[in-house]
């Protein structure tokens, strides 16, 4: 590793590096090109090939229709089996084209074949796929595969209508064709497409004609997923694609169709076997370039050797600058770039010998500043690392002198040191001030609220950045006297309930959340029953106290996320989140029943309270809260108004009223 230490060594190593990402990128884009052209040539081949084959194929189905339309003139539309027979012996020339043919009359009963087959002639085809599409298409058609029980080898039927004198439908003449035997796919088997590329054949239903496995003749073609390129083509598409053979293999597709059959014509080529010369000629090429760059590294490093030598002389003058044993350096070379360095570093030289001599008087004069302040006060450099932190600020956060640094920023509170910290980075990357308040835990565990305003530093001249220098202000008190104000104006000073203004914060934020999520919510309203004789007979003194102790009661009795409010007087309302009728229904009952155990006591006289509690939910036709809460007191009311002490649910779809003596919901 010694090469990659020293600057001759690094160049060497990367001009041969800059070599092979260039050699590399050469033979990148010339494989990427060559791809390209490759994947052209061979499409246009497999397209042209295809159209050939499928040409061929429909001619060879035309001429056998042809030859099947001349035989239904000869036979005529008898159904006389001798005379139908004889005409089928004396067409031998048939024999070329069809290995048998037949006669059907417009019943599907066979009266006629050549050559005979034992059976054969009386045979019924009226339900037979091939019988009833000529029935009803009155055109030539040709039959799906089928196997023949003579020979067990897979054939077709091309057929051709017979018609009476009146033009009706009067049978069929029909010549079978071996698909494995019967020169209709002969040209096929001779295509070749290199080592691994084929042709096929296939019906519009998907059963595979023919193929160069023989095994997989009168199969189904694999299922859309797996080649939905074939499944287009057995639509009617015409062209040419990159897909999946079955075995797994990506391959560069055509496909044509025969129409007069209703047949595919695909032809198959994998991109392996297709690129395979691309890839050759490339390897190649990499061998004869790696071998050329290996010769040239040599040269490469005594030129370098040559170019290099005035870095060594300045080196050495460098050397002797910083012991003392000169002032400045002086090259005798011919080089810019070098004679600009030697004049750069004589310049810092003489400025650093400026700068060393006021460096300890301004330290000194900074330190009794920052020592003096009041305020805590700290000073990082422009990697944002704080360097310094004044007494004062070190008593306020309660960190000893000699901790380090950053040890500090480990007791800034989890929710509010991520905030910081990015801010921090933004400050340092743009320039701007820093200014956040956040939480800190001192080491006796007490959290103070901090302020902090950090400005960055910068010089004049250039405008380069030196670091930051921040305050650091105690605002611990002040905050904690706004939560106080932000509690008291939401809350009910008598219950610590939430008061009305709170209460409706809360249900406008659970109303929108409701608009965006459909979370369901349910809102309970209620006021005290028989109230009015507690205050009027035992005084403001001991309806406070039942206010107090139904409020304690009905905070006990709701869950944790739930949010509780006195409204005013004896009115109360209770907001449930993430709740559903049935459940806000029990809780309402709950609270009935718990309130209803309620009692105080003056002058040996016992006094209890009632609730009539209205229930409502959220519902997609509400526009606001108004409507919400309109709902939940005309519940309330309705309450009071068939005799007080119970539950109403009323909704828009449904109002459901619940009076005591209430049974408990199953």
């Amino acid at each position: 590793m010694l090469i990659s230490r020293s600057l001759r060594g690094r160049l060497l190593l990367g001009l041969a590096v800059t070599w092979f990402l260039v050699v590399t990128l050469l033979l990148g884009m010339s494989w990427q090109l060559g791809k390209t052209m490759v994947h052209d040539t061979n499409m246009s081949h497999l397209r042209y090939e295809a159209t050939l084959l499928a040409d061929e194929v429909t001619q060879q189905i035309e001429l056998r229709f042809q030859a099947l339309e001349r035989l239904r003139e000869t036979i005529g539309s008898t159904d006389d089996a001798t005379w139908v027979s004889y005409q089928l012996q004396n067409n031998d020339a048939l024999s070329a084209w069809f290995e048998g043919i037949v006669v059907a009359n417009r019943e599907g009963e066979i009266i006629a074949d050549w050559p005979a087959v034992v059976g054969r002639v009386g045979l019924q085809t009226a339900e037979l796929e091939y019988f009833r599409m000529l029935r009803g298409s009155r055109r030539p058609y040709v039959s799906e595969p089928f196997v023949g029980r003579a020979s067990g080898m897979p054939m077709v039927l091309v057929g051709v209508p017979r018609f009476n004198e009146e033009g009706d439908f009067d049978g069929l003449v029909g010549g079978i064709v071996s698909l494995a035997s019967g020169g209709m796919f002969s040209r096929l088997a001779k295509v070749r497409l290199g080592e691994k590329g084929y042709a096929g054949v296939a019906t519009a239903t998907g059963k595979i004609l023919y193929h160069p496995n023989a095994a997989l003749v009168n199969n189904s073609v694999p299922d859309k997923s797996f080649n939905p390129w074939l499944d287009l083509a057995l639509d009617g598409w015409e062209g040419d694609t990159v897909g999946k053979l079955m075995n797994g293999q990506m391959a560069l597709q055509s496909y044509a169709q025969v129409w007069p059959a209703g047949w595919i014509v695909g032809l198959y080529l994998p991109i392996d076997q297709a690129q395979l010369p691309l890839a050759d000629f490339i390897r190649k090429l990499w061998w004869l370039w790696l071998p050329l760059a290996i010769l040239m590294l040599p040269l490469l490093w005594w030129l370098l050797g040559r170019v290099l030598s005035p870095l060594k002389h300045l080196e050495k003058q460098i050397g002797e600058v910083g012991r003392g044993h000169r002032e400045d350096v002086s090259l005798a070379t011919n080089m810019q770039e070098l004679q600009q360095v030697a004049g750069t570093f004589n310049r810092v030289e003489k400025e650093r010998q400026q700068l060393l001599g006021h460096l300890q008087e301004r330290e000194a004069f900074l330190d009794s500043v920052l020592n003096a302040a009041p305020q805590g006060m700290f000073v990082a450099n422009i990697r944002g690392d704080i360097t310094y932190m004044n007494p004062a600020l070190l008593t306020m956060l309660g960190i000893p002198a000699e901790l380090p640094m950053d040890a500090w920023l480990h007791q800034i509170h989890i929710d509010d040191i991520n905030g910081a910290q990015d801010m921090w980075r933004y400050s340092l990357r743009t320039g701007n001030d820093f200014v956040r308040q956040l939480r800190f835990l001192r080491s006796d565990e007490e959290l103070l609220w901090l302020d902090i305003h950090a400005s960055v530093v910068m010089l004049s001249q250039d405008g380069h950045t030196l670091g930051l220098v921040g305050v650091v202000k105690d605002i611990t008190e002040r905050r904690e006297q706004e939560a106080l104000q932000r509690w008291e104006a939401e809350h009910d000073p008598l219950t610590g309930l939430l008061n009305r203004r709170g209460f409706e914060r809360r249900l406008e934020e659970a109303f929108a959340d409701f608009q965006k999520t459909s979370t369901p919510s349910a809102l309970l309203l209620f006021d005290l029953d028989h109230f009015k004789p507690i205050n009027d007979e035992g005084g403001h003194a001991l309806g406070d106290e039942m206010l107090r102790r139904i409020a304690q009661i009905v905070a006990w009795e709701v869950r944790r996320s739930d949010h509780v409010a006195r409204q005013g007087g004896d009115e109360f309302g209770v907001l449930l989140p993430s709740c559903t009728l049935v459940q806000a229904t029990r809780i309402a009952e709950a609270l009935r029943q718990a309130v209803g155990d309620i009692s105080v006591t003056h002058e040996s006289k016992e006094y209890r309270v009632t609730l009539s509690i209205g229930v409502t939910t959220f519902d997609e036709s509400d526009y606001n809260v108004a409507n919400v809460l309109a709902r939940a007191d005309a519940g309330s009311y309705k309450a009071k108004g068939q005799g007080r002490d119970g539950v109403v649910v009323n909704t828009p779809q449904h109002q459901v009223t619940v009076l005591m003596p209430f049974d408990k919901l199953n």
